[in-house]
């Protein structure tokens, strides 16, 4: 096997050694094992997947996070000629349906997706006539509900490994805790045995913690670029909003430099991130998404300009640098001015006890075993944020009230193609499934051009006909060019195990899980604070949060080591919350929300977070919002409370 890995390896990559780790995970895998790589940002977990997806006879799956991820992945694939493809919303239709066709006739090697993906009832029609040899799951710390980075969505994988019959497993991540590895392969059903961490110790990044004033910071910035001002280098920032205005002030001061954030269009992030790649831009100004799965090898500088959220997160977004082994800086202008932020980010993520009762009492009294889920209008009926939501309802699955069923679009609409008509449609068949055919489009609302089709009428009119064999006429069509295809708004159907719960209970035991996950995130923040101003070794501190062990002291690529220990300050002067009129700003939100006005509401929006009930009477609009996004979160609800009525 070795002599075959090694030629592989060489023929498809151009590579003629193995990074530490890669091969004794390669083995696993093309073993039959399930197996999990545990590597530090840019030791080549990649490869773990790369390499045996060319050597397993069908489809290689990889579950990933990011669009961004997701392109930079499949680039450097094809760039090796090695068949590899996306599904993502930047597809056209025909290129989705043509990525599909090759993943389902096996021309394709590699296929990427988001763990969403798994919910859409077209793709899963199609999921089930394609043959898997292995599904990779990228992130996949994002399982664990207690790691940093929890996804809700991420605790269904074992659900549809079982229900797409998918025989092997690959966890690959850069930042898990020995906690979470076990959590990771407990839910997932890994040995540990077949876990391999090559530790996260990175001799070649300098790792610099330099205390620095709010005033003082856009200074130090611009004279730390201004060293190497062509060195790529990324600079992260917690918000929005600083991440254009930093990025505006670097520009004036002629730094070839573009923020990178989530309220950017994708058209526009695509492009900073191509200009990167390519050298056009030497600096990128971003909030947190940038870099993850980035193959730019020679990244110089990993400059935060705010504090990161936590050490999982420091550590993957400083692991973007150095990649070629060359010596690189990264460097945290670090106060505690930011602290309040990062921890307002959590608390406005945590549901009331009204928003979980009021959905448990919905479930309990729904006259049905089966509930049907719309993410978005649930959203807006709890006042919930998605993410939380979805959590919530991860929640509800553990404590067995509800149980995932399915996921199907509310609505379709068809668009018979150019030359076609019904008649040439239904006149390719015969006897009973042209009569099918039929029923399909007399049953189906035709407007000027688009056709909506009415699922359950046709079900009605024809014997035979079922939503599944629907939706795989309707895909058969689109396959072969006949129509265009159209699904829209999500549903999740949830079978109800219980009506027989206690509401107060299950609300107060489900809040307290939420209470409980937001002690261990602000606990998170004030970790890592503890970790920057720490009076030993940096690097090897680092190393060991992650469970690796050293017997010397001193990396002598620290600050630390420098003999530069950090304390944090708090540097700006925050004016006193009552010198601010809250009561003005009470009475027009009130005035604006009618009913819906709380004071948690007011809390979130002087706070400057955001909420379903804000976007929907556009309240983000209004004076005030964001006022006070630097106050601590419940200094400012206590303020609130003191308010006249």
């Amino acid at each position: 096997m070795d002599k075959s890995l090694d030629q592989n390896l060489k023929q498809y990559f151009g590579f003629s050694t193995f990074k530490k780790g890669q091969k004794e995970v390669i083995e696993k895998v093309l073993d039959g094992k399930s197996a999990a790589a545990i590597f530090p940002t840019g030791s080549g977990k990649s490869l773990c997947y790369q390499l045996p997806a060319l050597m397993l006879p069908h489809l290689t799956l990889v579950v990933s996070p990011l669009i961004s991820l997701m392109k930079d992945q499949v680039d450097f694939l094809q760039s090796h000629n090695i068949p590899a493809a996306k599904l993502d919303s930047t597809l056209t239709w025909e290129e989705y349906k043509n990525t599909v066709q090759k993943a389902k006739n096996s021309t394709l090697k590699i296929l990427m997706i988001s763990v969403e993906k798994f919910k859409n009832e077209r793709f899963r029609s199609h999921l089930a006539q394609m043959n898997i040899s292995l599904m990779v799951v990228d992130e996949a710390h994002c399982i664990s509900e207690w790691g940093h980075n929890f996804r809700p969505e991420y605790l269904k994988l074992p659900l549809y490994v079982t229900e797409f019959r998918i025989p092997q497993l690959l966890l690959l991540t850069a930042t898990a805790t020995d906690e979470v590895i076990d959590d990771m392969c407990q839910k997932l059903s890994l040995t540990r045995d077949n876990v391999v961490s090559t530790g996260f110790y990175r001799p070649n990044l300098f790792l610099q913690v330099s205390p620095t004033c709010q005033e003082e910071k856009n200074q130090k910035l611009l004279e730390r670029i201004k060293e190497y001002p062509d060195a790529p280098t990324i600079v992260y920032v917690t918000l929005q909003k600083t991440a254009e205005n930093t990025a505006n002030m670097l520009a004036e001061n002629n730094i070839v430099v573009a923020p990178y954030h989530a309220g950017m269009k994708h058209e526009e992030r695509e492009q900073v991130q191509n200009d990167f790649m390519n050298n056009k831009i030497s600096c990128v100004v971003a909030t947190i998404a940038f870099g993850m799965g980035l193959d730019k090898k020679n990244i110089r500088r990993i400059i935060h300009y705010d504090l990161p959220k936590s050490i999982e997160g420091y550590s993957q977004e400083i692991g973007r640098a150095g990649r070629d082994g060359e010596d690189s800086f990264c460097e945290v202008l670090a106060n505690k001015d930011n602290i309040n932020v990062l921890e307002n980010f959590i608390y406005g993520d945590t549901p009331t006890k009204d928003s979980i009762r009021k959905l448990l009492e919905i479930i309990k009294h729904h006259n049905s075993n089966t509930i049907d889920i719309k993410l978005y209008h649930l959203s807006q009926e709890l006042n919930v944020r998605q993410l939380p939501l979805k959590t919530l309802i991860v929640y509800l699955s553990i404590e067995k009230i509800i149980t995932p069923k399915t996921v199907r679009f509310a609505e379709y609409k068809m668009k018979i193609s150019e030359g076609e008509t019904e008649q040439s449609i239904s006149g390719r068949f015969k006897a009973e499934r042209e009569q099918f055919v039929k029923a399909l489009f007399q049953y189906s609302k035709k407007q000027r051009i688009w056709y909506t089709v009415n699922i359950d009428d046709i079900i009605n009119n024809h014997q035979g006909a079922d939503r599944q064999r629907i939706i795989n006429a309707l895909e058969y069509f689109t396959e072969k060019g006949w129509t265009e295809l159209q699904g829209n708004q999500t549903i999740e159907i949830f079978d109800i195990s219980t009506h027989n719960f206690d509401i107060n209970k299950v609300t107060d035991k489900i809040h307290d899980l939420f209470i409980h996950k937001e002690t261990n995130e602000v606990n998170r923040i004030h970790n890592m604070t503890r970790f920057f101003e720490s009076n030993t070794c940096l690097s090897y501190k680092l190393a060991e949060y992650f469970g690796e062990h050293f017997m010397g002291a001193s990396c002598h690529h620290c600050s630390v080591c420098d003999g530069n220990v950090a304390t944090l300050e708090t540097t700006s002067h925050l004016k006193p919350i009552d010198t601010f009129d809250l009561k003005q700003i009470k009475e027009t939100l009130h005035e604006n929300l009618g009913d819906d006005y709380t004071d948690l509401n007011l809390t979130k929006f002087l706070c400057g977070i955001h909420t379903p009930i804000f976007t929907k009477c556009k309240t983000r609009q209004l004076n005030g919002f964001a006022l006070l996004e630097s106050y601590p979160f419940k200094q400012v609800q206590a303020a609130i409370s003191t308010l006249e009525q």
